[in-house]
């Protein structure tokens, strides 16, 4: 038994010439929001790569999630078509929203990990709207800084 797995392993494991003659290569690392990396050439009619930090795209249906096991909640989430053709599923932050089949919106890189879910909706921008009475950690929801009450 011991013999045979010391046979495997000298088989797998590289000899030291054959490590000056070709040392070894690091695998690729693959990104996580794949969506974002694509761009859409529409003269050739083929997808390029082009990455950039957010990307357009138009909800094709609005519905709520239930997270994985130990977490309970309704999460809101958007089936998205993006400009550059693909469809993904993002996440709608914040309470409450107005999005609505065919509205635009912006899409982010951002994983929710108890939905698998590895897009985010930019709130405050195109159809989305912002988040109404957010005073606290206002700019990841678009809302404006509130009017100062005694003037």
């Amino acid at each position: 038994m011991l013999i045979n797995l010391l046979e495997i392993i000298l088989k797998i494991v590289p000899t030291i010439n054959q490590l000056i003659k070709k040392n070894r290569k690091t695998a690729p690392r693959k990104p996580k929001a794949v969506a974002l990396m694509r761009g859409f050439n529409t003269l050739e009619n083929r997808p390029t790569h082009l990455c950039s930090p957010f990307k357009r795209g138009v909800c094709v249906k609005v519905t709520t999630k239930t997270p994985k096991k130990p977490n309970s909640a309704i999460r809101k989430i958007a089936r998205v078509r993006l400009s550059n053709g693909m469809e993904v599923t993002a996440y709608i932050p914040g309470m409450g929203h107005t999005l609505q089949e065919h509205s635009v919106v912006l899409l982010r890189g951002g994983r929710v990990k108890d939905l698998g879910i590895r897009y985010t909706i930019v709130r405050g921008v195109l159809d989305a709207t912002a988040v109404e009475g957010r005073r606290k950690g206002r700019s990841q929801y678009g809302a404006k800084k509130p009017k100062p009450a005694g003037k």
